[in-house]
């Protein structure tokens, strides 16, 4: 399972970072990070979420109030 983040869409409301411990605040940009990721676009961020970390990291992308964060299954098929 994969974890996209779109950084530049972020609006620093921080409710991932309290969700999951994938993310953390940034509070010189205003934004957050997901950790462990690697950058594939301008401001897009990509993760492998572990297994047993796979519900709260979903909860973190339904939170999202500007819907930065998508969830990705083994398949490539968008879940969240």
């Amino acid at each position: 399972m994969k974890i996209e983040f779109d950084r530049d869409t972020c609006i620093g409301m921080f409710q991932c970072v309290d969700e999951w411990d994938g993310f953390a605040k940034d509070l010189d940009d205003g934004k957050a990070d997901l950790l462990d990721s690697e950058e594939t676009d301008e401001d897009v961020f990509v993760a492998e979420i572990p297994e047993k970390e796979a519900f709260d990291a979903q909860y973190a992308a339904r939170v999202c109030p500007v819907d930065a964060i998508r969830v990705y299954d083994d398949d490539g098929e968008q879940i969240i």
